[in-house]
């Protein structure tokens, strides 16, 4: 599909999707990366100033901050920073130790989802999330962190695709070119704790090839994290 056909498609059923849901507008996480960036231009085309993006750092780059903060000038999107540094400590104080990773830094994005939901309750939007198919595909996203939300304009498109629509909606090529990463910690990278290049996983989604070792972390990551993509199951007895 053209570019530009898609993009008026995709600014076209958020409208239809946040109205027919009797909301006002969007609110979504902006991180300073090239999805958030998209899907806020996006927003704003589709709802004007009924628009709000938080950037909600915790233990965050402050590069990304920069690039969050440009994206919103430059769009002229309303904007706000609210750091979550104090509310993470207090949280983990409360909690067992653990020597778990995962189970430390998935708290930052469920924080996040917790203060986009509160602003998107105050002003009567719906919350709008910035994940691709890429990510959905391996199930690279915290399950209601920043995969609690009420819309993903770009579910159906691949990291490359993202690009493309990213270059037409001139989104600066440093923030484009900026490698991916979900700012969980210093040096964090998506491609470098998936273990697989964007192009490597796209390439498989879009035609099926890879090498062996490719397909068969892809295959073993999309199994794994497939309740990620499913509503809680039910016994149907």
């Amino acid at each position: 599909m053209n570019t530009e056909v898609l993009a008026q498609k995709l600014v076209d059923w958020l409208r239809e999707r946040v109205y027919e849901a009797g909301a006002k507008g969007a609110v979504f996480g902006m991180s300073g990366g090239i999805d958030s960036a998209v899907v806020a231009v996006l927003c704003k085309r589709a709802f004007g100033e009924n628009v709000l993006g938080l950037h909600l750092p915790c233990y965050s780059s402050q590069k990304d901050e920069i690039d969050a903060e440009r994206v919103a000038k430059l769009y002229d999107i309303p904007y706000k920073k609210i750091v979550l540094d104090t509310v993470y400590d207090a949280f983990m104080k409360i909690l067992e130790p653990t020597e778990n990773k995962n189970a430390k830094i998935n708290i930052k994005p469920r924080l996040r989802m917790i203060t986009l939901y509160y602003y998107a309750a105050s002003y009567n939007y719906l919350v709008v999330g910035t994940g691709n198919k890429s990510e959905l595909t391996v199930g690279y996203f915290t399950k209601y962190g920043d995969g609690g939300v009420d819309l993903l304009p770009l579910g159906n498109l691949v990291k490359t695709k993202v690009r493309e629509l990213a270059k037409y909606l001139e989104i600066p090529q440093d923030i484009i070119e900026k490698p991916p990463t979900a700012g969980l910690w210093e040096g964090q990278t998506d491609e470098g704790e998936m273990g697989i290049s964007y192009k490597e996983l796209d390439n498989y989604i879009l035609t099926g090839i890879a090498s062996p070792e490719v397909k068969e972390k892809i295959d073993l990551m999309n199994k794994k994290s497939e309740h990620k993509r499913m509503l809680p199951l039910i016994p149907d007895f």
